[in-house]
C-alpha cells in the first residue's frame, strides 16, 4: 500500500498511479484535462464549516485533524470505498492547498494509513 500526495498544480506523472482529487471544490485555474484526475472524492473532503474554521492556520492543525477524523468516521461507506482502492494500487491524493504540510489530503493520508495498519 502506497499513498502519495501531490498538489493539483504540479505536473502529473506516470508514477503517480491512480490520481484522486480529495477537495470538495474543483481547483481554480486548472482544466480537467491538465489535472489528469482518475477519480474525485468530493465527499471525503472536510465540511465547508470545518474548512472555513481551519483557514489553513497551522496552529489549528491538531484540532483540525481531530475534527476531520470525526467527520470521516461518520462516512464509513466513502472511507471504505477509498480504502479498497488504496489496497489494490498505488494512489496519489491530489489537493489544491498551497500549504503542503497542513491540508486535508495530508490528514486523510494519515487517517487511511492508520486504518489500513490495523
Amino acid at each position: 500500500m502506497k499513498i502519495a500526495l501531490k498538489r493539483v498544480y504540479e505536473e502529473p506523472d506516470k508514477n503517480d498511479g491512480y490520481r484522486i482529487l480529495v477537495d470538495r471544490l474543483w481547483p481554480r485555474g486548472i482544466k480537467k484535462e491538465a489535472a489528469a484526475i482518475d477519480d474525485w472524492f468530493k465527499n471525503i473532503a472536510p465540511s465547508d464549516q470545518l474548512r472555513q474554521w481551519f483557514g489553513h492556520e497551522p496552529e489549528k492543525w491538531p484540532e483540525f485533524k481531530k475534527r476531520y477524523f470525526q467527520e470521516l468516521k461518520g462516512q464509513p461507506e466513502t472511507v471504505n470505498q477509498l480504502t479498497e482502492i488504496v489496497k489494490s494500487r498505488k494512489v496519489t491524493l491530489i489537493f489544491g492547498a498551497k500549504d503542503t504540510a497542513h491540508n486535508n489530503a495530508m490528514a486523510l493520508k494519515e487517517y487511511l494509513e492508520k486504518k489500513l495498519s490495523h
